[in-house]
């Protein structure tokens, strides 16, 4: 006789005999989501879980990994529903903890309409008042407060001496002064 044919295949190859309790397991967990899924989803919702699906998912999980376990059957459901609970009290609780440790970008100060329109308004003038300027006093300010240049670089870039920056800046400095404080 061939071998395959109509000898029965070894014991190692022969398919393994489920366990009962196994197939008992996977029916049970099976009924369990059929009638209670949609239910447990709405709990976890209204309990304000940010991620219901994968909260149920993981409260099946943990009742399928218990079910030899539960004394009564009949009580997986109360199981399974103060399991979600469980489940969606820890997930706020790490949310707030992770939350609290988030460094929190400083939001920026919103400038009411009115404050806006004034700066505005306020930036004309000055801008005016420095267009009235003398060339060199106007040089100079430009130089020193819109790019930041040191003495001895307005120096540099005037042609002049680092005293005569110092003159020249003072003086615009009073000058703008005179001409904002005039406007109030």
């Amino acid at each position: 006789m061939r071998p395959g044919a109509g000898t029965p295949a070894p014991a190692s190859l022969a398919p393994a005999a489920a366990d009962p309790a196994d197939v008992e397991r996977e029916a049970g967990v099976a009924r369990l989501f059929e009638r209670h899924y949609t239910s447990m989803l709405r709990l976890a919702v209204l309990l304000g879980a940010d991620d219901p699906e994968n909260v149920v998912a993981e409260a099946y999980y943990q009742i399928y990994r218990k079910w030899r376990r539960l004394r009564d059957t009949e009580a997986a459901e109360a199981y399974l529903r103060s399991t979600v609970c469980n489940l969606t009290r820890m997930r706020i609780r790490h949310l707030q903890v992770a939350r609290r440790h988030e460094e929190q970008p400083v939001p920026e100060p919103v400038a009411s309409a009115e404050s806006t329109a004034l700066l505005h308004d306020d930036q004309r003038v000055l801008i005016g008042a420095l267009q009235q300027l003398p060339a060199r006093q106007r040089e100079a300010l430009v130089l020193r407060h819109w790019l930041g240049l040191k003495e001895s670089e307005i120096a540099a870039a005037m042609g002049i001496s680092c005293g005569s920056v110092k003159t020249h800046t003072s003086r615009g400095i009073a000058a703008l002064t005179q001409a904002m404080e005039a406007r109030r």
